[in-house]
């Protein structure tokens, strides 16, 4: 904008211009110190927030303020959007690719009981692969030996995308790390350390030097094992702005190529983020020769708009997980940010690699092996999300569908022809789909006894989808497993008026065992049998079944919740009886509180 004029000043987003300057108070103390003789009070500058506008000669004070603070602005980006014909966001960075970094392995594994097998993690990984995301981070090697051999074990398989490993800034983490993805064609080493007062003083019990050493050090030794070395300020956008340069400067000179800057607790507001990632930027030296990147929480339910704000401000990689999966109120969902960028392209103007039509599949093969259940109303992945109750509304899609709806189901991958096999499908025919869906059973042996399974479910069911085969696999896994506990068989009795028994079979350590209890319900019968001969003395936090497709013939999916001193496992069951896959999915949760609970990072990014 060459000239300010009144039409000008009444255009502008004074929130985000107060923003900038990082809130009414401190704008009112700049502006005393810049123009004492002609200061304005705080009280003023709320004035100009609750009327939209702010006088001109005052404008024109700010911006020749910013000039003398080195932090010159462009009017332009503060101005409202015109609502009529859409303008492009003014980016910070002039790449139009933003890389998709996926975590769900890592940070979204960190969810109450999520825990996956290395088998589970490989089947995501090859999924992840085919959705078309840049990086994967496949998990934080220094956690447990089982972290270190599924982060190997897919550096193995994956040969497109880049596999990564989360570790802490210490020369241990980050040598274990530089190992689990040394069979990678495409690797990345993501340290990280915590940079915000309250972490560093209360957490790290270290000073800000002490800080900055850390992470040069271990940056310069994840130089050793790889180029591509990305480096994280854990609670970055509670931190000290020019501290935080400081350390991205040296972390980039110490040959840092991305630099994330989290939300880690999900604290950020969307318009200040924004704001946040540009003055970084700018304020950074060699800021240019990095990529920038958002990871954000969504504890306020901000996650997504907070990374979009960070993609407005100058990052080009974000950091998300399927479904939104993560710690406490979990991630940015992949999902929805990439349908943001691309609905709405008219904005934003950039590109992903996403290939959108395995969204679902994803979603659903995430949901499945975890056990968290997608919510209906979830944008994108729900069951609800292209579903219109309304008459109106169902009018206006049948005349014309973008009355009521701004993608199209097919575009993110839901299919209304999902029929993959029946009962006369053979054997070749049913390998060949199991490798359209990403899934390898590793021999001969594990194919044919999940065919005798797929059989068996031909029978009890006519119609097989996309979704039963996953169930299917996963349930197979589980059986192959040498796990502890095995089920066997179920007995039920079960009369209106009448206390319903249970009597079942499993296998402890494999020896058969035979239990029988009564209970207030079948459920509760099972699983007081069960804990008759087992005395876990864990607690069940979640009972919960879903039908994995449409119909009275789809198969129950039952997810248990334990928790045993203070350690929480998932277990999942799937059956065509939900009395059967209830018995499953406690005797699954009952053999992952057999194992040990893994390190997790100093904290979450």
């Amino acid at each position: 904008m060459s000239k300010l004029d009144k039409k000008s000043v009444m255009q502008l987003n004074i929130d985000r211009l107060i923003a900038y300057f990082n809130g009414v108070n401190a704008l009112a103390e700049a502006l005393q110190h810049y123009y004492p003789e002609d200061a304005v009070s705080a009280a003023a500058i709320y004035k100009w927030r609750k009327r939209g506008s702010l006088p001109l000669n005052q404008l024109q004070k700010i911006i020749l303020m910013a000039e003398k603070q080195g932090k010159p602005i462009d009017i332009n980006v503060f101005m409202r959007h015109n609502h009529t014909t859409p303008e492009k966001i003014k980016m910070t960075s002039t790449n139009n690719r933003v890389i998709i970094f996926d975590t769900t392995l890592r940070d979204g594994e960190q969810s109450p009981g999520a825990a996956m097998t290395k088998e589970e993690k490989i089947r995501i990984a090859r999924q992840l692969e085919k959705l078309g995301v840049d990086v994967i981070e496949a998990g934080f090697a220094a956690a447990s030996e089982g972290d270190f051999d599924a982060i190997h074990s897919i550096a193995e398989v994956i040969q497109h995308a880049t596999v990564c490993s989360l570790c802490r800034a210490n020369e241990r983490d980050v040598r274990k790390a530089g190992e689990a993805i040394a069979p990678a064609s495409k690797k990345r080493i993501h340290t990280f350390i915590a940079t915000s007062p309250l972490h560093m003083e209360h957490k790290l019990r270290m000073k800000p030097q002490e800080v900055k050493e850390a992470a040069v050090k271990a940056v310069k030794i994840a130089r050793e094992y790889t180029d591509d070395v990305e480096f994280s300020c854990e609670d970055a956008l509670r931190s000290d702005l020019n501290f935080l340069a400081e350390v991205c400067q040296a972390v980039i000179e110490a040959g840092a190529t991305t630099i994330n800057i989290p939300d880690t607790v999900g604290y950020a507001i969307p318009f200040q983020t924004e704001v946040f990632f540009r003055e970084l930027i700018q304020k950074t030296p060699n800021s240019d020769k990095v990529i920038w990147s958002a990871h954000c929480h969504n504890d306020l339910g901000l996650a997504v708009s907070n990374s979009l704000a960070a993609v407005i401000g100058g990052a080009r990689q974000v950091e998300c997980t399927i479904n939104g999966l993560g710690e406490r109120a979990g991630n940015a969902s992949l999902e929805e940010v990439v349908m943001a960028l691309k609905t709405r392209h008219d904005v934003f103007n950039l590109e992903t690699g996403i290939d959108t039509t395995q969204i679902v599949p994803t979603s659903k093969m995430v949901s499945t092996i975890t056990g968290y259940p997608i919510q209906p109303n979830k944008a994108i992945v729900g069951a609800n999300a292209f579903a219109h109750e309304s008459g109106i509304h169902q009018d206006g899609v049948l005349k014309c569908r973008e009355t009521y709806e701004i993608m199209s189901a097919e575009s993110v991958g839901w299919s209304n022809n999902r029929l993959t096999l029946g009962k006369l499908s053979g054997r070749n025919a049913f390998r060949t789909k199991l490798q359209e869906l990403g899934i390898e059973l590793g021999s001969e042996e594990a194919l044919n006894s999940a065919f005798a399974r797929f059989k068996e479910l031909a029978d009890k069911k006519r119609e097989i989808f996309d979704e039963d085969l996953h169930a299917l696999v996963s349930d197979e896994l589980v059986s192959r497993a040498p796990d502890r506990y095995k089920y066997v068989s179920l007995c039920i009795h079960s009369e209106t008026g009448e206390e319903p028994t249970a009597e079942i079979v499993f296998n402890t350590d494999g020896e058969e065992k035979r239990a029988s209890s009564h209970g207030s319900g079948p459920i509760d019968a099972v699983f007081k049998a069960i804990e008759s001969k087992v005395n876990s003395s864990a607690d069940l936090q979640l009972y919960s079944v879903n039908a994995i497709t449409a119909g009275p013939e789809s198969q129950g999916e039952v997810t248990v919740r334990l928790s045993r001193e203070g350690y929480i496992v998932n277990g999942q069951g799937a059956d065509t009886d939900i009395l059967v896959a209830s018995a499953k999915a406690y005797l699954s949760a009952l053999n992952k509180l057999e194992e040990s609970p893994r390190i997790k990072a100093q904290g979450v990014i």
